[in-house]
Parts: structure tokens; sequence; C-alpha cells
């Protein structure tokens, strides 16, 4: 019997790095796989949050555009927000080239623009799940508006609804909005 005393010594640290070479390539390939998924699912995530902010303020623009009196505050805020989503990538910045774009600085300036935007048109804040699982029991009807008198005047102590409230049968002619 011929041994190599040498490789008997070393046979620990060989398998060790053989082991080590094998998981390395394994947990690349699986790393990958696993963060394309929680990757697509972030960014859809994002994207209807996104989409959410988008649609909020052009309905108010196009609101804001047909009333006889325009505030130009709530235009100049609905402008920066449609301006800071149309910064936001519409593909992944990190597949092509490397970007100096932070994502997460610019994803708070869109909700503190959103947020700033609903404080001057006096509406609550909200972003609800398409499902609307994150509605919970108790606030289910927290976002109705309280009743006003007709045309939409304020109520004694309390805020001025955006929306006046018809009683049944009455004629909605004049209230209806074309997008």
């Amino acid at each position: 019997m011929d041994f190599d005393l040498e490789e008997l010594v070393n046979v620990e640290q060989t398998f060790y790095e053989e082991g080590y070479k094998d998981g390395f390539a394994h947990g690349r390939v699986h790393g990958a796989i696993e963060g394309r998924a929680l990757g697509r699912e972030k960014g859809f995530e994002m994207w209807e949050e996104l989409g959410f902010y988008e649609g909020f303020a052009m309905m108010w623009k196009t609101i804001v555009q047909s009333l006889p009196t325009q505030d130009d505050r709530t235009l100049n805020h609905i402008r920066h927000l449609l301006d800071l989503i149309a910064q936001f990538p519409r593909e992944n910045p990190s597949a092509s080239a490397p970007s100096e774009l932070d994502i997460p600085k610019l994803f708070r300036q869109i909700r503190s623009r959103y947020k700033l935007l609903c404080s001057t048109l006096g509406v609550r804040p909200t972003l609800r799940a398409a499902d609307g699982s994150s509605v919970s029991p108790d606030r289910a009807g927290a976002d109705l508006p309280e009743p006003t008198s007709r045309g939409g005047e304020k109520t004694q102590g309390g805020p001025k609804n955006v929306w006046a409230v018809h009683p049944p049968g009455g004629s909605l002619a004049s209230t209806e909005l074309n997008f």
C-alpha cells in the first residue's frame, strides 16, 4: 500500500472547499430566483401605490380645473406630484447601467407631496389595497362624507365637504363630471 500522508492531513480541508463551492453555486442560482420573485412582488406593490397617487392627482386636477375659481396652490401641488411620479423609473435602472437615482428617497418625496395635496384639498390621505383587506371594521364607514346642506356648504362646526349630498330622486345633471 502506498499512502500519501500529506493528502490524509488535508482531507477535511478538501471536503470543506468542495462543499463551499457547491453551496455557493447552489445559493447563487436559488438566490437569483428568490430575489427576482421578491423584486417582482415589491415592484408591483410600489407601482400599485404610485398608480393610486397618479390617478388621484389626475382626477383632482380635472376637478379643480373645472371649477369657476381655481386654486393655484392646489394646482401647484398636483403638478409637483405628477412631476415626481414622472421621474420614477419605468424599468429596472440597475439592469442596464448604474444609476444615481435614489428610489426610496423619491418614493418618500412622492408620499409627502401626496399628503400635502390631501391636506390642501381637505381629504384624508388613504391608500387601500385592491382587495380592501386593509380596512378595519371600526373604520369601515369613517371615510363617508358628513351630511351637508344643499350645495356643499359648511355645516355647523363641521368641515366643508367637496361633494354636495342630494336627496334621492333629485336632478344631478348639473353635478356630473366628464373626464
